[in-house]
């Protein structure tokens, strides 16, 4: 009997029919004991976003949130659930979140993001466990925040592994010798005082990887709506490749390039302890998909990662003096205080050029601000961000084509390039 961790995202757990399909592709590994971590359902943490910003700016949230439990009663009604029962757990959980709340108020806006946010993957894994334990059997409804241990820095909370691998042995070690089945939430974590905190968006992968590192499994699966790693996004471009093997080093490269196939942060851990991660399909769950682990292909074919919303800021100095090492420490210090992304840099003799993920306006405009006492910026936003990985000329032309480039850097393997579109000249009359 294997322990196994499976990770399904929002897409899978989206609706009534894709919770039937999950117990479908459990029940094929009844011989396994299984430890499941579930996002919110698909479209949640869009909702939840706007019920922070509603909180933050002092609004009533009842209302949304009743919205948000009645939506998820609905799909529990038409799993067959018993609604009541479900009913009284979302409470007790949201009852528990709002008495949190209270004190995040009192911290931060990234503090009362975490305690709202986290709502969306509490209440789907109670409405999944629920439907599980019908249709399959005896099963465990796990709250994560007694596992993941993390500092205080909500919204990109940095894990205490020690701490975790201790709650881990103490929590699950007795559960899982008495289940066959372990529910438990991706994405959220907690701190030393209590507060639900979250590990970034989307890291729900990073997740699943955190507790198949504590649990010595040797293998994650992570059930996508593709069929595996693919050599561009099958959303933009036709023709595109699943690649059958990768290794730790390739998949660490393609998601700080941007690749969203997988959490950034998801390889470490797998790899620190030689886990195969297995990139599969919800949708096909009989086919292979992606393996990566520590091999891989000799010969890539060419990849293409592509970041939408983009900016790119040429930061100066006011006297004419080098961008030293001074000076990129005050600009490093500062992005670190506002967090924000780098996705690739460029230092010439008095000037630095950046190239980071839109942080949001008030990010953005306390950064500018505070940079722009020292420094003179210019900033070209609304921008693509293209990585090649293993181009060639015949792809480079046909990416750039109607394209004007702002910024090229090259490497062995590896292009990247700032792109805007072309200006069109006007017919005239």
């Amino acid at each position: 009997m294997a322990l196994r961790v499976f990770k399904f995202g929002g897409a899978s757990v989206r609706d009534s029919e894709n919770i039937r399909n999950i117990a479908f592709i459990i029940e094929k590994y009844k011989d396994d004991v299984l430890v499941l971590v579930i996002s919110a359902m698909g479209k949640t943490t869009n909702a939840l976003e706007k019920v922070v910003k509603a909180c933050i700016q002092g609004e009533e949230i009842n209302e949304m949130l009743e919205e948000l439990l009645a939506s998820h009663l609905k799909t529990a009604e038409e799993l067959g659930s018993d609604t009541a029962a479900l009913e009284e757990r979302l409470r007790a959980i949201m009852d528990h979140n709002l008495s949190l709340l209270a004190t995040a108020k009192n911290r931060s806006k990234s503090a009362i993001y975490d305690q709202l946010i986290s709502l969306g993957e509490l209440f789907s894994t109670c409405l999944v466990q629920q439907y599980l334990e019908s249709r399959i059997g005896s099963s465990v409804w796990q709250d994560v925040r007694e596992l993941i241990s993390t500092d205080d820095n909500h919204q990109e909370a940095r894990v205490d592994f020690k701490q975790t691998q201790a709650n881990v042995d103490a929590v699950l070690k007795d559960k899982l010798s008495d289940c066959r089945l372990l529910i438990t939430q991706g994405f959220i974590a907690r701190e030393s005082s209590g507060l639900t905190t979250s590990l970034g968006r989307e890291g729900s992968d990073y997740t699943a990887a955190i507790l198949a590192y504590c649990l010595d499994v040797e293998d994650l699966a992570i059930w996508k709506d593709v069929p595996g790693v693919l050599t561009a996004d099958p959303r933009k471009f036709d023709n595109v490749e699943k690649i059958d093997r990768m290794s730790y080093k390739e998949a660490i490269e393609m998601t700080y390039y941007g690749a969203q196939v997988i959490h950034p942060k998801t390889i470490r851990p797998l790899q620190n302890k030689g886990i195969r991660l297995h990139v599969k399909s919800f949708l096909n769950p009989e086919k292979e998909g992606t393996v990566i682990s520590i091999d891989g292909l000799l010969n890539y074919p060419p990849i293409v990662v592509i970041q939408e919303d983009v900016f790119l800021m040429q930061i100066s100095s006011r006297d004419y003096s080098f961008i030293a090492e001074n000076h990129l420490s005050q600009i490093f210090a500062v992005m670190n205080r506002y967090r924000i992304k780098l996705c690739t840099m460029r230092n010439s003799a008095i000037s630095f050029t950046i190239c980071i993920k839109n942080p949001g306006i008030e990010q953005f405009e306390a950064l500018e601000k505070e940079l722009s006492e020292d420094f003179m910026i210019d900033v070209f936003k609304n921008l693509q961000l293209y990585t090649l990985r293993y181009f060639n000329k015949a792809l480079i032309e046909s990416l750039t084509q109607n394209k004007v480039v702002l910024f090229e850097e090259r490497m062995k393997y590896t292009i990247q390039m700032v792109v805007r579109p072309a200006l069109e000249l006007k017919e005239k009359d």
